[in-house]
């Protein structure tokens, strides 16, 4: 079964990553805003390998520019071999290793890999989403304890501000942008906000586990996010329902129009 064979190639990769962490593969530049380690391209180099190994899909990386063309291929595997990388970098463990396969812009399988936590998420399109094997749902959202996940040890920009403005009672933190919405897709968390540049390769896996989940997700001004043509889009939400991703895209429509 493939789904199953992308669970061992992501932890497989997720071992080479942890491997490299050990072996003091930390270091790295800056390339604009993303920080790019030397582990970065030998993830790449060894998910490309684990995924040629159990199929033959074309593969689109986000360490590959050359492969990254607007004329999208019908099906292909759209892979991050590092996301977090600034907490595996420092130490952290809010970092994975993740991979979906899309099909004619359609999500239909998709793994997340957190080596240092041992968690391994996967999903399959119309056949749920488990973690370790165990099935996931989101949970039911109570107003008056909401909790919202981002990547700083307190909230801040907008986190703060639909934090507050919802009102969240509590916060946590992590790593990744596809940890965060695996955190929602399980039921650690109720809503993840963002409002800057995000791309598919970051988005596309934890997305098919937070619909299959039972969650909603969509760029900052609430439109459907799509595979297809720029991989760079405006933002993403992900929340445990749809009410609290319309609240959560109100405050961001709000705030836009006051700046």
């Amino acid at each position: 079964m493939l789904l199953t064979e992308l669970g061992v190639a992501l932890k497989r990769v997720g071992a080479k990553i942890l491997e490299c962490r050990d072996q003091g593969g930390t270091n790295g530049k800056w390339e604009g805003t993303q920080f790019k380690a030397a582990a970065d391209l030998i993830a790449d180099e060894s998910m490309r390998s684990e995924l040629k190994r159990i199929s033959t899909i074309a593969i689109v990386s986000e360490e590959d520019v050359a492969s990254q063309s607007e004329s999208r291929p019908e099906e292909y595997w759209l892979i991050d071999p590092i996301d977090g990388t600034a907490s595996f970098v420092h130490g952290f463990s809010g970092f994975v290793c993740q991979a979906a396969l899309i099909r004619r812009g359609v999500v239909e399988m998709a793994g997340v890999y957190a080596p240092a936590l041992d968690k391994l998420y996967l999903a399959e399109r119309g056949g749920g989403a488990t973690v370790n094997g165990t099935p996931l749902g989101v949970r039911e959202p109570l107003s008056e304890c909401l909790t919202l996940v981002d990547n700083y040890p307190e909230a801040r920009g907008l986190a703060a501000e639909v934090m507050h403005a919802l009102p969240c009672a509590t916060y946590l933190e992590s790593g990744s942008i596809g940890l965060k919405i695996c955190l929602v897709a399980e039921g650690a968390a109720d809503l993840f906000v963002k409002d800057v540049t995000v791309r598919d390769w970051d988005v596309a896996p934890p997305h098919l586990i937070l619909a299959e989940a039972g969650g909603f997700l969509s760029v900052a001004a609430g439109i459907p996010f799509e595979y297809r043509g720029c991989y760079e889009k405006t933002g993403v939400i992900a929340a445990s329902t749809r009410e609290l991703l319309e609240r959560a895209r109100a405050v961001i429509q709000k705030r836009g129009a006051s700046v």
